[in-house]
């Protein structure tokens, strides 16, 4: 039976542990200076992926023997359109491989749920983070890591997708603010889309 099970780039990792603080499972611990998974313990939701400073783990699909038809499945699974976990931008590593050299989305967290087409009109062939400009009262930490995203991990553009209400420019701001603290100048696309579901409009601003 396949799942997704967290793996550990070695190379990268430099034992600090803060994966394991952030592992609710307990799947990780700190051996030889260096973290290691109990893949019987891992339930593949990825919360330690935004945990680690230096992008070492990732998701991977894999072969896992000994596992009944219904444990298969995690209690939260990346659909196949997606190539990463998490998108939380709160939780999302600035400088993880998952980002680097992609075509980021930036989408409100209502987006989704609203727009029926959201994840194969989106999300296929991009990388993507979700925030809430009105519930997540972190504007300057966003900003900081839109910056870093932009001037470190190189992504080549960036779409701002947002639902038809004023709270939601907020997410725009913050991508257009990070955009004029970074060294380096991308494009940024606004999408939106009604509160019925309704696709209104996409434009580079």
């Amino acid at each position: 039976m396949k799942r997704m099970i967290v793996k550990i780039d070695e190379n990268r990792c430099t034992g600090c542990g803060a994966c394991v603080a952030g592992c609710h499972g307990r799947a990780l611990e700190i051996v030889d200076g260096k973290a290691r998974i109990n893949e019987n313990n891992c339930d593949g939701l990825g919360v330690c992926i935004g945990t680690c400073p230096v992008g070492a783990i990732k998701l991977e699909e894999r072969e896992i023997g000994g596992i009944e038809p219904q444990q298969e499945m995690p209690c939260c699974t990346v659909s196949y359109e997606m190539h990463q976990f998490p998108i939380q931008l709160r939780l999302v590593n600035p400088n993880a491989s998952f980002i680097k050299n992609t075509d980021l989305i930036l989408a409100a967290d209502c987006t989704a749920f609203v727009f029926s087409n959201f994840h194969h009109q989106f999300i296929k062939n991009n990388s993507i983070v979700i925030a809430c400009p009105k519930l997540d009262n972190s504007t300057e930490l966003y900003v900081k890591k839109m910056t870093a995203m932009i001037d470190n991990s190189f992504i080549n553009t960036l779409t701002v997708i947002l639902m038809e209400v004023p709270c939601c420019s907020g997410l725009l701001h913050t991508a257009q603010q990070a955009l004029a603290n970074a060294n380096r100048k991308i494009p940024i696309k606004k999408v939106l889309i009604g509160t019925k579901g309704n696709f209104i409009s996409e434009e580079w601003v």
